[in-house]
């Protein structure tokens, strides 16, 4: 009786410890899961998938200079049918819906058990999308919530509640301080939560962000 093939991967990540603890891990299910090759660092990444053609990259969300999130979208980019989980240790739904917006099959967390991984990475591999069990009802749920309209401003590009608030009091023109003054807390917090919003929108400054929030409709 013929038995199918195992699951081929390719681990990405910007450290090699890393890597070494995932192939570790996978070693004891070599019938199930092959580990076929690796990257350090997302700009190696293209090169590896495109020379190895794995079935399914595993790659880490946050990388030193780059995004496991970009790296996915190049990869879905040049070839629509390349399967890319995300590993994270970020528990956070909102990482999740990003991920899948950039086409991702999948989004678990380093935490996971090393028989659950293979589980999740044979149904990527079956056409399924694998989410992380310990966030599988809370995203549903998010995901429910968005459905009933119920869901803040900003969700679908990635903002964070607290994001979207002070993303609302820029559109207003509120100041760094008065922003800090409103949600009582800090100037440099305030600045933190600035830069995310630039970086999520795609815009180097406030105006910028301000313009994005009134043309997409994403300010509360």
């Amino acid at each position: 009786m013929e038995t199918a093939s195992p699951v081929r991967i390719v681990l990405v990540d910007d450290h090699e410890m890393v890597i070494e603890g995932l192939k570790a891990m996978l070693a004891a299910f070599g019938s199930r899961v092959t580990v076929v090759g690796q990257a350090v660092g997302a700009d190696r990444v293209l090169g590896v998938v495109t020379e190895l053609d794995p079935d399914i990259v595993l790659c880490d969300v946050r990388m030193q200079g780059s995004s496991g999130l970009d790296v996915c979208q190049q990869l879905r980019e040049r070839d629509p049918d390349r399967k890319v989980v995300m590993l994270s240790v970020y528990d956070d739904e909102q990482y999740l819906f990003q991920a899948l917006r950039v086409g991702a099959s999948g989004y678990l967390l380093k935490s996971i058990s090393s028989e659950e991984l293979v589980k999740q990475l044979e149904s990527v591999h079956g056409g399924q999308t694998a989410i992380d069990p310990s966030m599988a009802a809370r995203a549903a749920d998010t995901a429910a919530r968005m459905q009933r309209d119920e869901f803040w401003p900003g969700a679908r590009r990635g903002l964070t509640q607290r994001e979207s608030e002070i993303l609302a009091l820029v559109v207003n023109g509120l100041s760094n301080r008065a922003i800090a003054a409103k949600l009582i807390i800090g100037d440099e917090t305030v600045k933190t939560h600035l830069s995310s919003i630039y970086r999520k929108l795609g815009v180097s400054d406030r105006t910028a962000a301000a313009a994005t929030a009134l043309r997409e409709g994403i300010y509360q």
